[in-house]
């Protein structure tokens, strides 16, 4: 299984890396991250943006399932539904727990529970990821 290490490296130079994703543990059924509430990812109000919630699971929902993925396959997010809340101010940080609901052949499905700094639940987000064949 890769190692935490060497999966917040792969993140680093993407998206997930600019957002400040942090991952705090990998298991091929879960998958736990946080990242900081700073204010360039927040909406005027100084609460964080209702896509930075979305894209801090995606990234959990992804990281899951390349840790199921069979060798030369890759994922990509085919359906994502979120359940905004609660908010996050800024200068606090959120948590992830990303769990698989299901972690099939061809499509894997995970849920995204975020919460801020005091524990409260501010978004749900369920999302399909498509296991995709080798190019070529």
């Amino acid at each position: 299984m890769l190692e935490l290490a060497d999966a917040q490296s792969m993140l680093e130079p993407l998206f997930p890396g600019l957002m400040g994703v942090r991952l705090l543990s990998l298991d091929p059924a879960r998958v736990v991250a946080e990242m900081d509430v700073r204010p360039d990812l927040c909406t005027a109000g100084d609460i964080l943006h209702g896509g930075a919630y979305m894209a801090f699971a995606d990234t959990l929902g992804a990281v899951g399932t390349f840790l199921n993925l069979p060798p030369g396959r890759s994922t990509t997010t085919t359906d994502s539904s979120t359940k905004f809340i609660s908010g996050a101010r800024v200068g606090t940080a959120v948590r992830g727990e990303c769990v698989a609901l299901h972690r099939g052949r061809t499509t894997m499905v995970w849920q995204t529970s975020i919460t801020n700094s005091d524990g409260k639940l501010c978004a749900s987000v369920t999302q399909t990821q498509l296991v995709l064949e080798p190019k070529g």
